[in-house]
């Protein structure tokens, strides 16, 4: 959406003090850990951008709490799989050959967003070590989070997902559903049989980048909408507003328990 768009369809502008108190109003407390997936462009036009956002919610949820944001960066996975756009086959070696290897304060994010893409930049900041779906924190429980990310599976009971999970960590929706709620991939970790595939990065290893291939989970979000609305119907859960921005402010545990007995019961 051009600025143009936003500022139309923007009554007032609005500013780092509107946004925290549209914050405390959906719910965020000082102390709380939050997973943060975002649209800027659908809370209107802010003075301040995202850092305005950002600083937003470092602010409201205070020193003791902890702001979480994906830094995933899926152009440095397997290219033969690629299908958003695809590559042409005589491509492939030479991006395996040629692909910068992951390193928490370089790589750039790809299709996250300018809030996700400005925070890992933030002073004070950390990013765990995954070449594609890797996490930034900051606040008092950051480096907890983030620590020690395993290769595979990136999701897994080892992972950033998991540590939000156990830590009782709420996640925040702000201007997208439920298709971007990361967190539900954990209730594909846990079935019984999930799919796995083959994926590679190029990671730096010993020193020495070199293209490292790996067994992953083949993770679906492609009905992840359908499991979010069926939580809402079964908790009568009500989006709030942050900006113009319809939001929703959610605990992360009863959410991903109520996904995987959905995916259980409804995936083939």
């Amino acid at each position: 959406m051009s600025e143009a768009s936003v500022i139309q369809k923007s009554i007032r502008p609005q500013t780092k003090d509107t946004l925290k108190e549209d914050f405390q109003k959906i719910g965020i407390q000082k102390g709380d850990i939050v997973l943060v997936h975002s649209s800027m462009s659908q809370i209107g036009w802010i003075a301040g951008r995202e850092i305005a956002v950002i600083e937003a919610l470092i602010e409201t949820v205070g020193e003791e709490g902890t702001i979480v944001m994906p830094s995933f960066s899926g152009e440095n996975s397997q290219p033969e799989l690629w299908q958003n756009p695809p590559v042409p086959a005589d491509w492939i070696s030479v991006i395996k050959d040629y692909m910068p290897p992951f390193e928490c304060d370089k790589t750039p994010t790809r299709e996250m967003g300018k809030i996700a893409e400005a925070f890992w930049h933030y002073p004070q900041v950390l990013r765990s070590y995954h070449p594609e779906v890797s996490f930034s924190a900051r606040g008092k429980m950051a480096n907890m989070i983030v620590e020690k990310h395993p290769l595979s599976p990136g999701f897994g009971k080892d992972s950033p997902l998991q540590r939000l999970y156990d830590l009782n960590a709420h996640v925040l929706l702000l201007g997208v559903s439920y298709e971007h709620c990361t967190c539900m991939h954990l209730a594909e970790v846990w079935q019984e049989c999930p799919q796995w595939y083959t994926n590679g990065a190029a990671i730096i290893e010993n020193g020495k980048r070199v293209w490292k291939e790996f067994l992953e989970i083949a993770y679906d979000d492609s009905d992840f909408l359908d499991i979010g609305q069926a939580y809402e119907s079964q908790y009568h859960i009500e989006a709030g507003t942050v900006g113009l921005a319809k939001t929703r402010y959610l605990e992360i545990k009863p959410l991903c328990d109520f996904a995987y007995e959905w995916i259980k019961v409804n995936r083939l």
